[in-house]
């Protein structure tokens, strides 16, 4: 490696090598499928630097693997003759040129930087707008990203009452598909529930993937408090616990934690 090169292209060159043929077994086996679930995973570590502030330490270690990996991935697809590290980056700062003419050209419509206008370039002729919202993201961030899309062209609630309304009448047809019996239509009104809930996150600008990510961390955190507090008191744990004793042992653990 050239110790005189910026460290970007000493990483480009470092995983070309790892790809070559004096290269790393393991890396020249991979391929765009295998590298999947690696991404994911660095993504999602990434993620859990970024929303418990894991300081410069953490965050930078967190962005360079997944750098690393997106390199993996440019890097496969190159090997594959489909594209070049180059054509990747030309591709994409053609692109934010063009979504961006408030900043590169002369655009002067109101809210130019807005998501209303940020769609509106987005969006490709004969296309449905929310076509560009993959189905494989996880189903709350989806909705978040979907009702973003519409909202972009006013399909939307008006105001933030409106959502809790909105809410109302949601679980109330709940309650009604519950009285039926009926599995599907309880499955159907439960999401009609959670993707309202999803777009009441959205009106308070609370993304609700992130929300409900960190509300899992902090049951679990509560729940292995409690766990602990039962061991202390010599209570043991099972199907029969008493559900007051359950009670006072989440209220002291929720008492005991660190406001966040």
């Amino acid at each position: 490696m050239d110790s005189t090169q910026r460290p970007i292209q000493q990483l480009v060159e470092l995983v070309a090598r790892l790809r070559g043929a004096d290269g790393c077994p393991w890396d020249r086996d991979q391929t765009l499928r295998s590298m999947r679930p690696y991404l994911l995973e660095e993504i999602y570590e990434l993620l859990d630097a970024m929303e418990h502030d894991a300081g410069a330490d953490g965050l930078e270690g967190e962005l360079g693997d997944a750098l690393f990996v997106l390199m993996m991935v440019t890097q496969i697809a190159s090997d594959d003759g489909r594209l070049t590290i180059d054509s990747v980056c030309a591709r994409i700062v053609d692109k934010m040129i063009r979504r961006h003419p408030h900043v590169f050209g002369d655009d002067t419509t109101e809210d130019p930087g807005g998501i209303v206008a940020w769609e509106a370039r987005k969006q490709r002729k004969g296309a449905s707008r929310l076509s560009g919202v993959p189905r494989t993201l996880p189903a709350l961030l989806r909705a978040h990203r979907q009702a973003e899309k519409a909202a972009s062209i006013g399909f939307d609630w008006p105001t933030l009452g409106s959502v809790f309304e909105q809410i109302d009448e949601e679980l109330a047809e709940l309650h009604d598909a519950i009285r039926t019996g009926d599995a599907l239509a309880i499955e159907h009104e439960v999401g009609d529930v959670l993707m309202t809930v999803a777009n009441l996150a959205r009106h308070l600008n609370a993304p609700p993937e992130a929300a409900l990510r960190r509300a899992n961390d902090r049951f679990a955190s509560r729940f292995a408090h409690l766990e602990a507090l039962a061991e202390e008191e010599g209570i043991t744990l099972s199907g029969s616990t008493d559900p007051a004793t359950l009670n006072e042992l989440w209220a002291q653990a929720k008492a005991s934690e660190t406001p966040c």
